[in-house]
């Protein structure tokens, strides 16, 4: 399963220091390249569109239009049946740093390519002002 990351990711300063330390115990080969290329912003200077840590993303399927709302969030608190999804899956990490209108790509454990276009951010912390989570 490797996720297929095309154009710039950004990611906040406090998003970028949790997962160093997260892939410095467990880095998976798809997430090496685009994480050492990622610009990295101020968690207050954070675009609201853009997906971070904890970010509610509505997508859809850009071959069957199914759309479903997924939460991005660390490898312990993923569940999901509950669609919250890790940062460290396929899905996750193809979702983290883009931003409203991108479509993320990723491949299935078959070498399948999927692709998702993010319809909308139905929340962010850094919006709302949590800056810690």
């Amino acid at each position: 399963m490797h996720a297929m990351v095309h154009g710039e990711r950004t990611l906040t300063d406090i998003d970028y220091a949790r997962l160093n330390k997260l892939l410095s115990q467990q880095r998976p080969a798809h997430l090496a390249d685009w994480f050492e290329s990622a610009e990295v912003t101020g968690s207050r200077a954070a675009p609201d569109d853009l997906v971070t840590m904890n970010s509610r993303v509505e997508v859809v399927d850009v071959h069957t239009h199914h759309r479903q709302v997924l939460t991005i969030c660390y490898p312990g608190d993923a569940e999901p049946t509950a669609e919250h999804i890790s940062v460290l899956s396929p899905v996750g990490s193809s979702l983290l740093g883009l931003r409203a209108g991108d479509t993320a790509r990723w491949l299935t454990p078959h070498g399948e390519g999927c692709a998702a276009q993010i319809v909308a951010i139905q929340y962010q912390p850094e919006a709302t002002g949590d800056y810690t989570r």
